[in-house]
């Protein structure tokens, strides 16, 4: 994130006296303060990332991130006495969600991003809003049913994920020769995955699920091998900017400590969701009902 010149020397200081300096836009103000200036506020979402964030036939941003991020939108337009606030929807892919965050492109990442302790390095975390589990997605028939059975063989994951980083060690460390591919998005994974250049698609469960959802026969796909990792969803901001933290995180807290995550989460994982009108099924797992009744955002490594 880039600063005025006039800022740098105060960083500096705070940095020697061991403060934490507050984080800036490039015109000097914190998120709210430019929020309330500007009249908008920008949301990072993904393009393909059913059912959390995604682009709907109408090309509206849907999904259970979306309707939760609504819910902090609508908390913004209330603390800066905006309710004509403007929103601007920006795509984010995992490679550049991060610096975008950084730079003040986008306030808010509403995506499915991991909050990973070497990611707060960078970035601030909200309340964690799911949690998900490193798996893979393979044809019935394939053969594959856990991580040892990749031996030798090619397998997509997305780039810049906890996902890929798993893998490749894995690969070292145990010597596997798999061919990794890297995929920018779970579109790209998909027809990679589709059209047989790879034999499974390892990334987090529940969006393998929606990937399944979107292949041409969801019936030919299965979701197999032993978890390799939990994967704690949080929402994106920039670091050392409390108050727009505490809005975000008191907004998504009183969600879900209400019945109206229920209805929320069974809207998007028990029901039939757009663009195939397909059920995921997808009952909400012991460690979620845990997360929403005590909401917190730590990092799960």
């Amino acid at each position: 994130m880039e600063s005025r010149p006039l800022f740098a020397s105060a960083f500096a200081l705070a940095a020697l006296l061991g403060f934490t300096a507050p984080s800036y836009g490039e015109d000097g103000q914190s998120t709210l303060d430019k929020i309330q200036r500007v009249n908008l506020i920008a949301i990072g979402h993904r393009e393909t990332s059913v059912p959390f964030s995604y682009v709907d036939a109408s090309n509206n941003v849907v999904g259970f991130s979306q309707d939760l991020c609504n819910k902090v939108i609508d908390a913004v337009k209330a603390k800066t006495k905006h309710p004509d606030l403007r929103v601007r929807f920006i795509p984010v892919t995992s490679q550049n969600r991060i610096s975008l965050v950084q730079n003040g492109t986008v306030d808010l990442e509403c995506g499915v991003t991991t909050n990973l302790a070497s990611r707060q390095n960078q970035v601030a975390f909200s309340d964690t809003f799911f949690v998900a589990t490193t798996r893979l997605l393979t044809r019935k028939d394939s053969g594959i049913r856990d991580f040892p059975d990749l031996a030798g063989k090619t397998v997509v994951t997305n780039q810049g994920t906890t996902s890929e980083r798993i893998l490749r060690k894995m690969n070292e460390e145990k010597k596997m020769n798999m061919s990794i591919i890297s995929a920018k998005d779970y579109g790209e994974g998909r027809v990679t995955l589709e059209t047989g250049r790879a034999v499974a698609y390892m990334m987090d469960d529940v969006l393998l699920a929606g990937t399944r959802s979107l292949t041409a026969k969801p019936a030919d796909w299965v979701l197999v091998g032993t978890p390799q990792s939990s994967e704690a969803y949080g929402f994106m901001l920039r670091k050392g900017d409390p108050e727009f933290k505490k809005l975000v995180d008191d907004t998504m807290s009183a969600v879900m400590k209400s019945p109206e995550i229920k209805t929320m989460y069974n809207k998007w994982f028990m029901a039939p969701v757009p663009p195939k009108n397909i059920n995921f099924d997808f009952p909400m797992s012991e460690q979620v009902q845990k997360l929403y009744a005590a909401p917190n955002d730590k990092a799960f490594e």
